[in-house]
C-alpha cells in the first residue's frame, strides 16, 4: 500500500492485520499520523503506548493522531479557583469511581459542545472502549448531586500515565469535580500525568501543560515502566479535603 504524502510528513495507511504504527514524531505539528485498521482494543492500547489516539468523525475513516504540542495536567497541578472549592464544601457532590461506566461514555457521546456538530464518539468508539472497560484499562468516574449523575469523565489508564479521552456536564462544575477526584486519586497512586491530548484554553486554566511531543513522548516512556493497575477501581471513595 503506497502512502499519501504531503510537504515533510505522510499519513500512513493502516492494515487490519498488524496492530503497529509508524512512528509518532512523523506526524506533523497538528498530529495526523495514520489512517485505517480497526478499533480492537488491543490495536487501542498500543496506540496509547505509541503516544496516538484515535479522534475521527463519523462516515470518515479511523483516523490516528499525535498532535505536537500536546496537553499534559500533572495531576499535584490543578488549579482550584475560589469559587469552585466553596462548591467543593457546600454541595452534596457524591463521587464513584467505574460505578456506571455505560452512563458516563453515552453522556459524553450525547451532551451538546459548543462549536461542534454531532460526536466524535460513534457507537464503534464507544463500543471498544467498553471493551477496554471490562478488561479493566479504561475508568470512569461519576459525579452525583441528589442521586442524579450531573458529571463524570473517562480514560484509559498504564503504567503511570492515565489518558483522558472525555469529560461531560450536567450542571455547573460537574466535570471539573470528576477531574478534581481524578487528580486525588492519581496523585495518591503515583501516576505521573494525565494526558489531556488537544491543547483547550479550558484546560489550561485548569493547570494543564502544552508540552513538546518529544518531551511528551520522552515522559510517557518513563510513564509505562511503572506497572499497570489493571482492574476495577470501583472500591476507591473520595472526599474533598480542602487544602
Amino acid at each position: 500500500m503506497s502512502s499519501i504524502f504531503d510537504d515533510d510528513y505522510f499519513i500512513a495507511p493502516l492494515s487490519r492485520y498488524s496492530h503497529s504504527f509508524p512512528d509518532p514524531r512523523y506526524a506533523a505539528k497538528e498530529g495526523l499520523l495514520a489512517y485505517g485498521g480497526d478499533l480492537h482494543p488491543d490495536r487501542i492500547l498500543k496506540a496509547y503506548r505509541t503516544g496516538i489516539f484515535p479522534w475521527y468523525k463519523p462516515g470518515d475513516p479511523i483516523l490516528w493522531w499525535s498532535p505536537d504540542p500536546r496537553l499534559l495536567l500533572y495531576p499535584n497541578r490543578l488549579i482550584l479557583r475560589r469559587s469552585f472549592r466553596r462548591a467543593l464544601r457546600n454541595r452534596n457532590y457524591v463521587v464513584r469511581f467505574d460505578h456506571d461506566f455505560a452512563s458516563v461514555i453515552a453522556s459524553c457521546a450525547s451532551i451538546p459542545r459548543h462549536g461542534q456538530e454531532g460526536t466524535w464518539l460513534t457507537p464503534e468508539m464507544q463500543e471498544a472502549y467498553t471493551e477496554l472497560h471490562h478488561r479493566g484499562f479504561a475508568h470512569s468516574v461519576e459525579v452525583y448531586e441528589e442521586g442524579e449523575l450531573v458529571g463524570g469523565l473517562y480514560g484509559i489508564a498504564m503504567g503511570g500515565a492515565f489518558f483522558g479521552e472525555s469529560m461531560f456536564s450536567r450542571r455547573r462544575d460537574g466535570s471539573k469535580v470528576a477531574l478534581k477526584a481524578l487528580c486525588d486519586l492519581l496523585s495518591k497512586k503515583g501516576y505521573d500525568f494525565i494526558d489531556c491530548q488537544v491543547v483547550t484554553d479550558h484546560l489550561v486554566s485548569l493547570g494543564a501543560l502544552p508540552v513538546a511531543r518529544d518531551r511528551f513522548l520522552s515522559e510517557l516512556e518513563s510513564a509505562l515502566v511503572k506497572p499497570s493497575d489493571i482492574g476495577s477501581w470501583s472500591k476507591f471513595h473520595w472526599e474533598y479535603e480542602d487544602d
